[in-house]
């Protein structure tokens, strides 16, 4: 049976509690397979877009197709990844990203949203005062 890191169904369900968006950006040489396994989790229709492919794609295809589903603003996305390459890649587009190296966990959750806070509020003051970034 799959399972996931200990924190993230904890998570998981706060955020949809919240009425927070989640979607899922993963490269998988068996997408079926990971897709199977969120079915069999429960979770599956936690996400409002899954963006699971082959390992040729970039991770920036898969927030671009997020963000053409959903609407939503590359800077107000937070991403977790556990490789250096997706996080800068992914930070280049606007989005709130953190290098995780064992899942999302509590700590790497608060990291994430304290950065994403940071950079809404220092965005927000940039916008009031007439300056752009």
């Amino acid at each position: 049976m799959p399972s996931l890191f200990p924190h993230a169904i904890g998570i998981l369900y706060a955020l949809k509690d919240k009425g927070i968006d989640v979607a899922i950006a993963s490269r998988s040489p068996t997408s079926d397979i990971a897709k199977t396994f969120l079915d069999k989790l429960g979770i599956q229709s936690m996400f409002v877009a899954q963006e699971i492919y082959s390992s040729w794609t970039h991770k920036t295809q898969h927030f671009e197709r997020i963000h053409r589903k959903t609407g939503i603003p590359y800077t107000e996305m937070l991403f977790f990844d556990d490789e250096d390459r997706n996080i800068e890649a992914v930070e280049k587009m606007g989005v709130t990203s953190i290098l995780v190296e064992d899942g999302v966990n509590h700590q790497a959750f608060r990291q994430g949203l304290t950065e994403f806070s940071q950079k809404l509020s220092a965005s927000s003051k940039a916008g009031s005062s007439g300056k752009s970034k």
